[in-house]
């Protein structure tokens, strides 16, 4: 068959022997298995394409565009001021483009009897002014934080979101990816981290969370990022060049069309015409 699809989680992985016409996307983890499965799905309707789909972080997803290693970044977190800049010094135009919106579940051990935290509350556990369960309603148990490198846009947009961009403690435990958070939070019961809500499962605990001084808590779920009453909500962005758009534009508007979409919903992300993500890109409207 001629379909070809070469699905690396490391973004060095079997560089040397990738096909040169390759369409190549690299980036966000949390972007991964959704890209992974739209190129999938891509490929059974476009055979005579190749597509090769790598991990490794936002950063160094938007990294590889001025290098001419990746065709399409994936970003869970919107490209800095810095990286534009050197962008228009190398005289590169990079389109933006929202695919989903993504939820941000807050996780701990399943047998931590805390259910909902505030902003508040999950701000001063990040930054260290909390530093054991039973001052937040749990155990008398110590805080053990996990978080993404520096690298990730998922910690990017935690420490925007959550931490009002106040710096994290020095004690956290940075973690490669999120199957490590995973992993650690599952093992350690003082744990407490963040994932996107596609890797959420009976392993790690969900917390409710309240944005409003905890008059109203909402769970993780494509629902409620889509109604809004969740409020950890970020879009998720494909950056790419625009002297590449004759080679990327076929797959961007499939990720954007009807069936891509269906695909976001099935992967556990919001589609962006029906959550927050429409009106950052309203050109991915189906109308």
């Amino acid at each position: 068959m001629n379909r070809k699809l070469l699905l690396v989680l490391l973004a060095t992985a079997c560089s040397a022997i990738l096909p040169a016409e390759a369409q190549r996307i690299k980036g966000s983890d949390t972007l991964l298995p959704l890209t992974q499965q739209l190129a999938e799905c891509y490929l059974e309707e476009h055979p005579e394409a190749e597509i090769v789909v790598t991990g490794g972080g936002s950063g160094v997803g938007i990294a590889a565009l001025p290098e001419h290693t990746t065709e399409i970044a994936m970003a869970s977190r919107r490209i800095k001021f810095g990286e534009k800049m050197k962008f228009a010094q190398l005289g590169l135009d990079v389109r933006e483009v929202v695919v989903a919106d993504d939820a941000l579940a807050i996780v701990i051990h399943p047998s931590n009897p805390v259910d909902r935290l505030t902003r508040e509350e999950l701000e001063a556990i990040f930054r260290g002014k909390i530093t054991n369960w039973k001052e937040v309603g749990g155990d008398d148990c110590r805080i053990v934080v996990y978080t993404r490198e520096t690298s990730s846009g998922t910690y990017e947009f935690f420490k925007e979101s959550v931490l009002e961009n106040r710096n994290y403690m020095a004690g956290t435990l940075s973690m490669p990816a999120t199957g490590a958070i995973i992993q650690s939070v599952r093992q350690t019961r003082g744990a407490i981290g963040y994932i996107g809500l596609a890797y959420l499962n009976p392993y790690v605990k969900a917390l409710a969370v309240s944005y409003d001084g905890g008059a109203h808590y909402a769970l993780p779920s494509v629902e409620n990022a889509a109604d809004g009453s969740y409020p950890v909500v970020r879009p998720l962005y494909y950056y790419y060049n625009a002297g590449d758009e004759a080679q990327v534009a076929p797959f961007v508007k499939y990720a954007l069309s009807e069936e891509g979409q269906r695909i976001v919903r099935e992967q556990g992300f919001v589609p962006v015409t029906s959550g927050p993500a429409a009106e950052h890109n309203p050109a991915a409207s189906n109308e």
